[in-house]
């Protein structure tokens, strides 16, 4: 046998699989550089807001009632009223619980990637399963009057992916508006 046969196949490369409309070289420059040019700015931003979004995120997590429980009466009462002057039938309570648990967790996916760079993608949606998780659990254990769901970990697991690609969508505009021509 040769060396050549012993060789790896050639793996496809996934930038080469991605709409014209994304610079090859901008993508590919964000993905293996997590510290491109303007980073430092983004990176402060993102540092503090992430810093206060954890803070208000454990403070709703860790609440020892339902953060909704005075407003629940009001908002099933005001669907209601909606219904009956012509909403559709699927605007209904846990519908829009759900929505509110993606929209909770779409910053852990943001900040993650925005942080570690998009080289580490991966961080955004992990962490985010890994948070909720230990969210429903210490909700189950520690809090009686909260309720752990299965359904609250894929809802906030979806947040943390829409939060990583909008991340990655951040990152890419960043270094074009930083580099104006990538393919210098």
């Amino acid at each position: 046998m040769t060396q050549d046969r012993l060789a790896a196949p050639p793996v496809a490369d996934p930038v080469d699989t991605l709409p014209s409309s994304l610079t090859r070289d901008g993508l590919r420059l964000l993905v293996s550089h997590p510290d491109a040019p303007g980073r430092p700015a983004l990176h402060r931003w993102a540092v503090g807001l992430f810093v206060a979004y954890l803070v208000a995120l454990a403070l709703i997590a860790f609440w020892p009632t339902p953060v909704d429980r005075d407003a629940h009466g009001s908002l099933v009462g005001l669907l209601d009223l909606l219904q009956r002057h012509g909403a559709p039938a699927w605007v209904r309570y846990d519908v829009i619980e759900f929505s509110a648990n993606i929209v909770l967790f779409v910053p852990v996916g943001l900040f993650l990637v925005i942080l570690a760079g998009g080289r580490r993608w991966w961080l955004g949606p992990l962490a985010g399963f890994g948070v909720s998780c230990g969210i429903e659990l210490g909700q189950l254990v520690f809090l009686p009057a909260r309720f752990a769901t299965v359904n609250d970990v894929i809802a906030n697991s979806t947040g943390a992916i829409i939060g990583t690609a909008l991340a990655l969508f951040v990152l890419l505009l960043h270094h074009q508006t930083s580099r104006p021509d990538p393919f210098r």
